[in-house]
């Protein structure tokens, strides 16, 4: 096994002569630390500013990340103020953004599947135009199925594992390999989007989005593989009690492509499901260090995704 993706260690005198330099304060009181591939710090700067301070690995993508970013929040999109782009911080490079303190619940039934469909809708109908922002390239690895390098899998830079030194499950790799050659064809203009839209990085009241968080995540892909990526994924990362099923994420596409006012054909729509199937089978890789890739992907409903995929539903045995 590879070992565990690496989180910056940052110390709190680096971390607030850096908020001197970019915010023109120093950090008062630590609000929170998290993160799991960034060190995410809530601060409350002496001059009484509440923000979050994220510092990462460098990567050129991240100056498109926070240009998109700014676009939406200046459009009026539910989002934390973007306050610094990316500048150095040590060995690596932080960020800011205001404190956005809102909470509230999810909705449940198909009311809230179409709400969050409508929600990455809407992201996507203010996004900026792609020739607008520096480039998103590379996406991250659970949808980096448009990477350029040798292998199926993405090369991490992360410390996490590589996948493509992993032998198990092998069906995965056969239904990512077919999946990826299905999305490569795709003849979609890109535009840009939510590449990892879950409520982890989303604040709901009900069916109302109040915020969307973690502006790493957006990609640059044609438009029906951004809203399958989604359909696959928009209910969590957990166990398959938490994650969408079939169903739902056929009601999320149908609810994503109406909030769009569009007309998709049948390639587009297998382009979409082939998608969601390139980050679930991503996700029973990343599993299957911990023992059970079907706890996130099971064969029989590989086989369902892969048939609406257009895609031989036998892969699953290869």
């Amino acid at each position: 096994m590879s070992g565990a993706p690496l989180r910056p260690v940052v110390g709190l005198e680096d971390l607030s002569a850096w908020c001197v330099k970019w915010l023109a304060a120093p950090a008062a009181d630590i609000l929170f630390e998290t993160g799991a591939l960034s060190a995410v710090w809530g601060l409350r700067l002496d001059d009484g500013r509440a923000v979050v301070v994220k510092v990462r690995t460098p990567s050129p993508r991240l100056a498109g990340c926070f240009a998109v970013h700014r676009h939406l929040w200046q459009a009026g999109f539910p989002c934390p103020e973007p306050l610094v782009g990316p500048q150095p911080l040590g060995e690596h490079v932080a960020t800011a953004e205001a404190l956005l303190a809102v909470t509230g619940k999810p909705g449940a039934g198909a009311e809230f599947v179409r709400a969050s469909a409508a929600g990455l809708a809407r992201l996507v109908s203010q996004a900026p135009r792609p020739d607008s922002v520096p480039s998103l390239a590379p996406s991250p690895g659970y949808a980096g199925w448009d990477h350029n390098q040798v292998g199926l899998w993405p090369t991490p830079t992360d410390g996490s594992p590589d996948y493509n030194t992993c032998p198990e499950p092998k069906w995965a790799d056969s239904v990512a390999a077919a999946v990826r050659e299905r999305l490569r064809i795709c003849r979609r203009a890109p535009l840009i989007g939510h590449g990892d839209w879950w409520d982890g990085n989303l604040v709901w009241n009900g069916s109302d989005l109040l915020a969307v968080h973690d502006w790493d995540s957006v990609i640059c892909q044609p438009e029906p593989a951004i809203a399958g990526n989604a359909a696959a994924e928009f209910l969590g990362l957990g166990g398959p009690q938490v994650r969408a099923t079939v169903e739902q994420s056929a009601t999320f596409l149908d609810a994503y492509v109406q909030a769009r006012g569009l007309e998709w054909d049948t390639a587009d729509h297998e382009v979409a499901w082939a998608a969601g199937l390139w980050v679930r089978a991503f996700d029973a890789k990343e599993a299957a260090h911990d023992g059970d890739p079907d706890a996130v992907l099971t064969r029989s409903e590989a086989r369902a995704r892969l048939e609406l995929a257009g895609l031989n539903p036998n892969l699953v045995w290869a």
